[in-house]
């Protein structure tokens, strides 16, 4: 095993028997080594700096009915809101003021947020702040809409494919819904000139270690800027609210495996990761991650975005406390970086 993680090193792939075996090792001599190997090549190509986006959660209303997530279209116990443009150039505002050079308007998808009305906000944020990337996480939209919004000043995309294969997809979302077009979606993200983001939730309803080696090769052929992965957390007002959630551990040998098949890729250690531990972020970082994303949106509307259970919302987790995020990285050796923070990988 030592031998297939040092030639994953060097040349970022294997046969897909050793990804299997590699994925379910649960031996801690060999993940230790996998994890310090992904720390090293991350340090080789980002130095020690994490860099910060600000999450701006503009909406919990969505017209899909994703069977996992908690701001599902059916879910009737779900709190809804959305973000005025005056509210998301306020988060903008105090963000900036804290250091951040990334906003991330993620949401559901919405259908008040039309071109027109995201593309004046994208316009606005860029003129205030030149200096700034704004990344847009809204769902699905059609090539025209993608287009309108890069053009507007858009910088990146982050768009989950969840799975690459179409029946794990069919068990994951309802009929309406098809893998085909949110793959066709990412591939039009890139040729829009996007720094584009995919990424699956690790432990999903379904999912087998041959499900996540088809996801590895989804990316190698998509390409991506961005890898986003999370362990699975259930909701309880949603079709899977009695699944078990998906492991810590498995997320984070994932992690390390993105990080030797994609060296230059941006991967964060996401807030589903510090939900299911609370040093998850730490644990994340040292795996080869290099992103964290403190909470910008307003402190009242941050629990209403609720997409699994117990989302921390708080603490060091919300920008508010960026001092003491700063001091937990500084304790693993890293420190937060203050600028776009773009991907190396082109």
């Amino acid at each position: 095993m030592f031998e297939i993680i040092d030639r994953l090193a060097q040349e970022s792939n294997l046969k897909d028997g050793e990804f299997i075996s590699l994925l379910d090792c649960n031996d801690t001599r060999v993940n230790e080594y996998l994890t310090k190997t992904a720390r090293r090549v991350c340090d080789a190509n980002y130095g020690k700096r994490i860099f910060i986006r600000g999450l701006i959660e503009i909406s919990s209303y969505c017209k899909n009915n994703c069977y996992y997530c908690g701001i599902r279209g059916g879910n009737r116990k779900a709190e809804r809101y959305r973000l005025t443009k005056e509210d998301i150039l306020s988060c903008c505002d105090h963000g900036y003021e804290l250091g951040f050079r990334t906003f991330v308007l993620q949401g559901g998808e919405d259908g008040y947020y039309t071109d027109e009305v995201i593309c004046d906000i994208i316009r606005e944020i860029k003129r205030r702040y030149p200096d700034c990337a704004v990344t847009l996480s809204l769902g699905e939209r059609g090539e025209e809409s993608f287009r309108k919004m890069y053009e507007a000043g858009a910088d990146r995309y982050l768009l989950r494919h969840e799975t690459a294969n179409p029946i794990h997809y069919s068990k994951l979302h309802p009929k309406e819904m098809s893998l085909d077009y949110r793959k066709k979606c990412l591939f039009d993200l890139k040729k829009i000139g996007y720094q584009t983001g995919c990424g699956i939730m690790v432990g999903s309803p379904f999912q087998t270690t041959e499900n996540i080696l088809e996801d590895i090769r989804f990316m190698q052929e998509l390409k991506p800027h961005m890898i986003g992965i999370g362990p699975f957390i259930h909701h309880r007002d949603t079709p899977f609210g009695e699944y078990a959630d998906g492991s810590v551990e498995l997320t984070l040998r994932l992690l390390s495996i993105l990080r030797l098949v994609f060296p230059k890729v941006l991967l964060p250690a996401t807030t589903a990761l510090g939900t299911k531990d609370p040093f998850g972020r730490e644990k994340g970082i040292l795996a080869g991650a290099n992103v964290v994303m403190p909470n910008l949106s307003p402190v009242d509307t941050r629990k209403k975005y609720s997409l699994y259970e117990n989302k921390i919302c708080t603490d060091s987790e919300a920008a508010e406390n960026l001092a003491d995020l700063r001091k937990r990285i500084n304790a693993i050796g890293y420190e937060i970086a203050i600028d776009r923070g773009d991907s190396l990988w082109t």
